[in-house]
């Protein structure tokens, strides 16, 4: 079994660019960019403990911003379990993070992000 603790290196430039762009979509009010920005987020950190649960925070805060009662409820018991399956090496690879699709489906990750991935393994 794989614990995994950090975020390699060449992967947090890549993370923080979609954390920046949920800010920036925010701020400008396009709530659908906000959240494409932190679903792509979810799956780059999702192997990752810290960002992982951070990511499932800002999508709670992001479903207090809309007063979305499903992300809101959804969110709960990702933000306390998605940490503990990131450092046990146990995600459902490509998920998206919301509450929109089930917490252990495994989904196609886009293309631009796989490409990324392929060179943090």
């Amino acid at each position: 079994m794989k614990f995994n603790i950090k975020m390699p290196i060449n992967l947090i430039s890549f993370y923080q660019k979609e954390l920046e762009a949920v800010k920036d979509n925010l701020q400008h009010g396009n709530l659908q960019n906000a959240w494409l920005h932190l679903e792509r987020a979810h799956i780059i950190a999702q192997k990752y403990p810290y960002e992982h649960t951070f990511v499932h925070w800002k999508m709670l805060q992001f479903g207090i911003k809309i007063k979305s009662s499903k992300e809101i409820v959804g969110q709960i018991p990702r933000l306390l379990v998605g940490g503990v399956k990131s450092f046990v090496g146990h995600i459902p690879v490509g998920n998206t993070g919301g509450a929109n699709v089930p917490p252990l489906k495994a989904m196609d990750i886009p293309e631009d992000i796989q490409k990324i991935l392929n060179v943090n393994v």
